[in-house]
This record gives structure tokens, C-alpha cells and sequence, in this order.
């Protein structure tokens, strides 16, 4: 029988995100996108630190975080086999690129782990300053945070940071220099006339 303590921990794929994975002390740790040139590296780099290290991992605190550009490819990727409805994809996906654009404009070099409440908020600022209602910038700061729920749901990022972007309430009326949406109006009468005789009672 081999001798399992001598076992150089594997490079694998994680499913539901699609990165190079590799447990080491218990813990996963995210390389990149799986079979890539750059997750092989980063494989490679941290074995050779873990073997170094007496098959430890350093407490100098060297090892690679995951950037919010490979965390938002892994969910949009999620989202595109998720929001089906009946074998067609639904709208949703590109309401959330709609909203992540904003994201990785500013903070998509920057690390899952740094991304906390006041960074949600610049997001936040860069949506008002682009002109968006009020209601619809509230709706999309819901769809950032799920971004980060999704990647806690699959270890992808820390518990602590969606916590904090909990804290991050929405605009309300009249608080913020985001406009409102226009009121929406009652139907016409003369449309309503005009279905009438083309609809069933209940309609």
C-alpha cells in the first residue's frame, strides 16, 4: 500500500466554477481557469512552496488570493447554465453582466478578499454617476452581492466579505443624487376599448 503521507496533493477542476483547485492542509486554494497555462504555474508554485516548507503551507501569507475577474467569469458562467427557463436562457445573465460591468471596471484586478462595503459603494456611485434610476441601482447592487453569496456558497470567498456587503442598505427616496424613475401611467382608454372585443371576460 502506498504511503499516503508522501502523496503530492492533485490539480483538479472544481465543478461548479470551472477553476484549477488544489487542497492543501485542509484548505482550497483557486489557481484560475482549469487546464490553463497560468493555473499550471500557480499549481506548480505552490507545491514547491508546500514541499519546501516541510509540506506545510507558509505562514508569510504568500499564498495567491482569487481575483474578482475570475470569481465574476466563474458565476457568469454559473448563470448561464442556471437561469434556463424550459431549455431557454433567460434574461437574467445579461442583467447581471449589465450590473458586473460596473464591477470589473474598477476592481477587477483587486482581490475577492479586499472587496469590501466601501468598494460596493464606488460600484454603487459609478451606477448614479451613469445616469441609472434609483430603483433599477438597487436592484443591481442585489445582483453584486449575490455574486459574492454565490462565491462563498462554493469557498470561492471568504464568509466575512459578504457579510460586510450586507451591511450596504439601499438608496432610498430622496437620500441619494440618483434619479427616480418616471411614474407609470394608466393605460389609454382608447387602447383598452380597442382589445376589448378580442380578449375573454376574465381578461
Amino acid at each position: 500500500m502506498p504511503n499516503l503521507s508522501h502523496r503530492v496533493p492533485s490539480y483538479r477542476k472544481h465543478r461548479s466554477s470551472g477553476q484549477a483547485v488544489v487542497t492543501l492542509d485542509g484548505k482550497d486554494f483557486y489557481l484560475g481557469p482549469h487546464g490553463s497555462k497560468a493555473s499550471r504555474v500557480e499549481y506548480d508554485r505552490l507545491i514547491g512552496e508546500w514541499q519546501a516548507n516541510g509540506r506545510r503551507l507558509p505562514t508569510n501569507g504568500s499564498v495567491r488570493d482569487m481575483s474578482i475577474a475570475e470569481l465574476m467569469l466563474a458565476y457568469v458562467k454559473h448563470a448561464d447554465q442556471y437561469y434556463i427557463n424550459d431549455g431557454v436562457p433567460s434574461g437574467e445573465t445579461g442583467n447581471i453582466k449589465g450590473a458586473l460591468r460596473f464591477v470589473k471596471r474598477l476592481y477587477s484586478r483587486q482581490f475577492v478578499s479586499a472587496f469590501g462595503p466601501v468598494a460596493l459603494k464606488a460600484v454603487r456611485q459609478a451606477m448614479i454617476d451613469a445616469g441609472h434610476c434609483r430603483t433599477y441601482i438597487n436592484t443591481n447592487i442585489g445582483r453584486v452581492k449575490r455574486l459574492f453569496k454565490w462565491g462563498v456558497e462554493n469557498e470561492l470567498v471568504p464568509p466575512s466579505v459578504y457579510h460586510g456587503l450586507q451591511a450596504v442598505s439601499g438608496l432610498r427616496r430622496g437620500r441619494s443624487k440618483a434619479r427616480e424613475s418616471a411614474p407609470v401611467k394608466p393605460v389609454p382608454q382608447a387602447f383598452v376599448d380597442a382589445v376589448v372585443a378580442h380578449v375573454s371576460p376574465q381578461v
